[in-house]
């Protein structure tokens, strides 16, 4: 039996991460980042000298996608990458100076951008909305045609 597009929820989740791409895609702008960069930095600011794998995973990116996002970090003096002291096979990766600059200059916009999202519901209605798409992860996730 066939759907419409209103009927099919992945229309309308598709719909909204596009529209919250898009905006944050215009906040992070202006501190020359991507959103994709800005997610790495985020996430470097908080675990300097995180693994690139492990990074990739944090801001949902494959590895081959995290390490085109450093190389362009690192060109751009926005990290810096450096053997482990005690693991010579292991890179960490850090935010230079510059890069935790640009990294604060995204943030107060994208923090905005987060801020007037939350403002749009009431504490109950986040919080409802967090179990919704919690329940949307696990119906996608335990699929069976995953396992096809």
């Amino acid at each position: 039996m066939r759907m419409s597009f209103d009927e099919r929820l992945g229309s309308h989740l598709k719909r909204v991460e596009q529209e919250l791409q898009a905006v944050k895609a215009a906040a992070v702008k202006p501190a020359g980042l991507t959103v994709p960069q800005y997610a790495a930095l985020f996430v470097l600011d908080e675990q300097p000298g995180i693994s690139a794998a492990e990074l990739a995973r944090r801001c949902l990116v494959t590895p081959q996608t995290m390490t085109t996002i450093l190389r362009n970090l690192e060109s751009a003096d926005l990290i810096e990458r450096t053997p482990h002291p005690l693991h010579r096979h292991v890179i960490e990766t850090r935010p230079t100076t510059a890069g935790r600059k640009a990294l604060e200059q995204a943030d107060k916009r994208a923090t905005s951008v987060e801020r007037r999202l939350a403002d749009a519901f009431s504490e109950e209605e986040a919080e409802t909305l967090r179990t919704l798409l919690a329940r949307v992860s696990e119906a996608l996730t335990t699929d069976p045609i995953l396992k096809s």
